[in-house]
Protein backbone atom coordinates (compact mmCIF):
# COMPACT_ATOMS: atom_id res chain seq x y z
CA UNK A 1 0.00 0.00 0.00
CA UNK A 2 1.43 3.36 -0.97
CA UNK A 3 1.87 6.06 1.66
CA UNK A 4 -0.65 8.87 1.84
CA UNK A 5 -0.03 11.34 -0.95
CA UNK A 6 1.50 8.69 -3.23
CA UNK A 7 -1.69 6.86 -4.13
CA UNK A 8 -2.86 7.69 -7.68
CA UNK A 9 -6.44 7.33 -6.50
CA UNK A 10 -5.97 10.42 -4.34
CA UNK A 11 -6.82 12.43 -7.45
CA UNK A 12 -10.36 11.09 -7.20
CA UNK A 13 -10.85 11.81 -3.50
CA UNK A 14 -12.97 14.96 -3.34
CA UNK A 15 -14.87 14.55 -0.08
CA UNK A 16 -12.86 17.32 1.55
CA UNK A 17 -12.30 19.28 -1.64
CA UNK A 18 -8.49 19.09 -1.45
CA UNK A 19 -8.00 17.01 -4.60
CA UNK A 20 -9.74 19.69 -6.63
CA UNK A 21 -7.06 22.19 -5.68
CA UNK A 22 -3.91 20.10 -6.14
CA UNK A 23 -1.97 21.57 -9.06
CA UNK A 24 -2.01 19.43 -12.16
CA UNK A 25 1.78 19.29 -12.25
CA UNK A 26 1.91 17.94 -8.68
CA UNK A 27 -0.61 15.19 -9.44
CA UNK A 28 1.18 14.38 -12.70
CA UNK A 29 4.50 13.90 -10.89
CA UNK A 30 2.85 11.80 -8.19
CA UNK A 31 1.37 9.48 -10.82
CA UNK A 32 4.55 9.39 -12.85
CA UNK A 33 6.59 8.20 -9.86
CA UNK A 34 4.01 6.01 -8.11
CA UNK A 35 4.90 2.33 -7.59
CA UNK A 36 1.32 1.32 -6.68
CA UNK A 37 0.54 -0.94 -9.65
CA UNK A 38 -3.00 -1.73 -8.52
CA UNK A 39 -3.92 1.94 -8.19
CA UNK A 40 -2.25 2.81 -11.48
CA UNK A 41 -4.25 0.03 -13.13
CA UNK A 42 -7.47 1.41 -11.71
CA UNK A 43 -6.61 4.88 -12.97
CA UNK A 44 -5.82 3.52 -16.46
CA UNK A 45 -9.24 1.84 -16.65
CA UNK A 46 -11.21 4.68 -15.09
CA UNK A 47 -13.87 6.14 -17.44
CA UNK A 48 -13.01 9.62 -18.64
CA UNK A 49 -15.16 12.55 -17.53
CA UNK A 50 -17.73 13.78 -20.01
CA UNK A 51 -16.24 16.10 -22.61
CA UNK A 52 -18.78 18.73 -21.59
CA UNK A 53 -16.72 19.19 -18.42
CA UNK A 54 -13.71 20.43 -20.36
CA UNK A 55 -11.54 21.14 -17.33
CA UNK A 56 -12.02 17.69 -15.80
CA UNK A 57 -11.66 15.99 -19.18
CA UNK A 58 -8.40 17.80 -20.00
CA UNK A 59 -7.02 17.05 -16.55
CA UNK A 60 -7.86 13.35 -16.83
CA UNK A 61 -6.24 12.94 -20.24
CA UNK A 62 -3.14 14.81 -19.09
CA UNK A 63 -2.82 12.54 -16.06
CA UNK A 64 -3.28 9.43 -18.18
CA UNK A 65 -0.07 10.42 -19.94
CA UNK A 66 1.73 10.07 -16.61
CA UNK A 67 0.10 6.68 -16.00
CA UNK A 68 1.01 5.52 -19.51
CA UNK A 69 4.62 6.49 -18.99
CA UNK A 70 5.00 4.79 -15.63
CA UNK A 71 6.73 1.40 -15.85
CA UNK A 72 4.82 0.27 -12.75
CA UNK A 73 1.54 0.48 -14.69
CA UNK A 74 0.79 -3.18 -15.54
CA UNK A 75 1.61 -4.24 -19.09
CA UNK A 76 -1.99 -5.19 -19.89
CA UNK A 77 -3.14 -1.71 -18.89
CA UNK A 78 -0.48 -0.01 -21.01
CA UNK A 79 -1.59 -2.18 -23.94
CA UNK A 80 -5.21 -1.24 -23.22
CA UNK A 81 -4.36 2.46 -23.35
CA UNK A 82 -2.30 1.98 -26.51
CA UNK A 83 -5.22 0.25 -28.22
CA UNK A 84 -8.03 2.53 -27.10
CA UNK A 85 -6.75 6.05 -26.51
CA UNK A 86 -7.18 8.62 -29.32
CA UNK A 87 -5.04 11.27 -27.63
CA UNK A 88 -1.65 12.08 -29.21
CA UNK A 89 0.08 12.90 -25.92
CA UNK A 90 -0.73 9.44 -24.53
CA UNK A 91 0.06 7.56 -27.74
CA UNK A 92 3.39 9.34 -28.15
CA UNK A 93 4.34 8.36 -24.62
CA UNK A 94 3.38 4.72 -25.24
CA UNK A 95 5.15 4.62 -28.61
CA UNK A 96 8.47 4.62 -26.76
CA UNK A 97 7.44 1.95 -24.23
CA UNK A 98 10.10 -0.67 -23.55
CA UNK A 99 7.61 -3.43 -24.42
CA UNK A 100 7.19 -4.26 -28.12
CA UNK A 101 3.66 -5.42 -27.27
CA UNK A 102 2.72 -1.89 -26.22
CA UNK A 103 4.40 -0.27 -29.23
CA UNK A 104 2.64 -2.76 -31.50
CA UNK A 105 -0.70 -1.74 -29.99
CA UNK A 106 0.10 1.90 -30.70
CA UNK A 107 1.13 1.00 -34.25
CA UNK A 108 -2.28 -0.54 -34.88
CA UNK A 109 -4.29 2.31 -33.36
CA UNK A 110 -6.35 3.96 -36.12
CA UNK A 111 -6.39 7.24 -34.18
CA UNK A 112 -2.64 7.67 -34.58
CA UNK A 113 -1.26 10.70 -36.35
CA UNK A 114 0.43 9.70 -39.61
CA UNK A 115 3.83 10.93 -38.39
CA UNK A 116 3.59 8.69 -35.34
CA UNK A 117 2.71 5.62 -37.41
CA UNK A 118 5.53 6.57 -39.76
CA UNK A 119 7.96 6.58 -36.86
CA UNK A 120 6.79 3.13 -35.81
CA UNK A 121 7.41 1.75 -39.32
CA UNK A 122 11.10 2.22 -38.36
CA UNK A 123 10.78 0.46 -34.98
CA UNK A 124 13.43 -2.07 -34.00
CA UNK A 125 10.73 -4.76 -33.66
CA UNK A 126 9.65 -6.43 -36.94
CA UNK A 127 6.15 -6.98 -35.52
CA UNK A 128 5.76 -3.31 -34.66
CA UNK A 129 6.96 -2.27 -38.13
CA UNK A 130 4.61 -4.69 -39.83
CA UNK A 131 1.62 -3.53 -37.79
CA UNK A 132 2.38 0.11 -38.52
CA UNK A 133 2.53 -0.56 -42.25
CA UNK A 134 -0.98 -2.03 -42.11
CA UNK A 135 -2.37 1.05 -40.39
CA UNK A 136 -4.41 3.22 -42.78
CA UNK A 137 -2.76 6.28 -41.25
CA UNK A 138 0.59 5.24 -42.72
CA UNK A 139 1.75 7.47 -45.56
CA UNK A 140 2.40 6.11 -49.03
CA UNK A 141 6.04 7.11 -48.62
CA UNK A 142 6.33 4.82 -45.62
CA UNK A 143 4.49 2.04 -47.43
CA UNK A 144 6.89 2.32 -50.33
CA UNK A 145 9.89 2.22 -48.01
CA UNK A 146 8.41 -0.84 -46.32
CA UNK A 147 7.91 -2.56 -49.66
CA UNK A 148 11.55 -1.84 -50.54
CA UNK A 149 12.90 -3.07 -47.19
CA UNK A 150 14.89 -6.28 -47.84
CA UNK A 151 14.19 -7.45 -44.27
CA UNK A 152 10.40 -7.13 -44.59
CA UNK A 153 8.45 -10.32 -43.88
CA UNK A 154 6.45 -12.09 -46.59
CA UNK A 155 3.08 -11.63 -44.86
CA UNK A 156 3.45 -7.85 -44.77
CA UNK A 157 4.63 -7.87 -48.38
CA UNK A 158 1.47 -9.82 -49.26
CA UNK A 159 -0.53 -6.95 -47.74
CA UNK A 160 1.46 -4.25 -49.51
CA UNK A 161 1.34 -6.16 -52.79
CA UNK A 162 -2.46 -6.11 -52.72
CA UNK A 163 -2.79 -2.35 -52.23
CA UNK A 164 -4.78 -0.71 -54.96
CA UNK A 165 -6.31 -4.04 -56.05
CA UNK A 166 -7.84 -6.33 -53.40
CA UNK A 167 -7.02 -3.88 -50.59
CA UNK A 168 -7.98 -0.21 -50.84
CA UNK A 169 -9.10 -0.48 -54.47
CA UNK A 170 -9.74 3.27 -54.59
CA UNK A 171 -6.15 4.07 -53.59
CA UNK A 172 -4.18 6.56 -55.73
CA UNK A 173 -3.21 4.55 -58.79
CA UNK A 174 0.33 5.84 -59.22
CA UNK A 175 1.26 5.45 -55.56
CA UNK A 176 -0.26 1.99 -55.18
CA UNK A 177 1.46 0.88 -58.40
CA UNK A 178 4.83 2.05 -57.07
CA UNK A 179 4.31 0.03 -53.90
CA UNK A 180 3.29 -3.14 -55.76
CA UNK A 181 6.29 -2.80 -58.08
CA UNK A 182 8.60 -2.52 -55.08
CA UNK A 183 6.99 -5.64 -53.59
CA UNK A 184 7.59 -7.49 -56.86
CA UNK A 185 11.30 -6.71 -56.60
CA UNK A 186 11.65 -7.51 -52.89
CA UNK A 187 13.71 -10.67 -52.25
CA UNK A 188 11.29 -11.80 -49.54
CA UNK A 189 8.12 -11.65 -51.61
CA UNK A 190 6.22 -14.93 -51.55
CA UNK A 191 5.96 -17.01 -54.71
CA UNK A 192 2.19 -16.70 -54.57
CA UNK A 193 2.30 -12.90 -54.48
CA UNK A 194 4.98 -12.80 -57.15
CA UNK A 195 2.82 -14.90 -59.46
CA UNK A 196 -0.11 -12.60 -58.74
CA UNK A 197 1.93 -9.49 -59.51
CA UNK A 198 3.08 -11.06 -62.77
CA UNK A 199 -0.59 -10.78 -63.83
CA UNK A 200 -0.98 -7.20 -62.56
CA UNK A 201 -2.87 -4.69 -64.70
CA UNK A 202 0.02 -2.23 -64.38
CA UNK A 203 2.78 -2.90 -66.89
CA UNK A 204 5.56 -1.73 -64.59
CA UNK A 205 4.45 -4.16 -61.91
CA UNK A 206 4.14 -7.06 -64.37
CA UNK A 207 7.59 -6.47 -65.80
CA UNK A 208 9.18 -6.26 -62.37
CA UNK A 209 7.51 -9.48 -61.27
CA UNK A 210 8.43 -11.27 -64.51
CA UNK A 211 12.06 -10.18 -64.14
CA UNK A 212 12.13 -11.44 -60.57
CA UNK A 213 10.60 -14.78 -61.61
CA UNK A 214 13.18 -15.15 -64.37
CA UNK A 215 15.97 -14.70 -61.83
CA UNK A 216 14.70 -17.52 -59.59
Amino acid sequence: MSEAGNNPNDDNQKTDGTADFEPLTATYERLRHSDDSAALSEFARRPLPDRSDQAAFSRATALLEAVAGNAHTPLEDRVFLAETMPFPNILVKLSTDESPEVRKAVAGNSDDKNWLVGRLTKDESPEVRATALRNKRTSWKMRLEGAEDPSMDADTLDFLGALGTQIEPDAPVVLATMVRRAVALNPNVSDRMLQQLAQDDAGDVRKAAERHLAEK
